[in-house]
C-alpha cells in the first residue's frame, strides 16, 4: 500500500516545499505556506497534509508537524 501523507516544509529560501512521505524531491515548490497547502490538498485529496510549524509555539518546536 502507497504511503498518501503529504508534507508541507518551509525551506531555508523562505519558501515552501510540498512533499510526499519518503520522496527525495518536493513535489512542488510555492511562495507562500497557505498556496503550498492548497496544493497538497490537490495532490492528496482523501489525506490532510502535515504542515512543519514555523514558529516556537509552548506547546512545541518547528521540527513538529500540524494537519491542515
Amino acid at each position: 500500500m502507497k504511503d498518501k501523507r503529504v508534507y508541507v516544509e518551509r525551506r531555508d529560501e523562505g519558501d515552501y516545499a510540498v512533499r510526499r512521505a519518503n520522496s527525495e524531491r518536493a513535489s512542488d515548490v510555492l511562495p507562500t505556506q497557505r498556496a503550498a497547502i492548497e496544493r497538497a490538498r490537490e495532490l492528496s485529496p482523501d489525506s490532510r497534509p502535515r504542515v512543519e510549524r514555523v514558529r516556537n509555539t509552548p506547546g512545541g518546536s518547528p521540527d513538529k508537524w500540524r494537519k491542515a
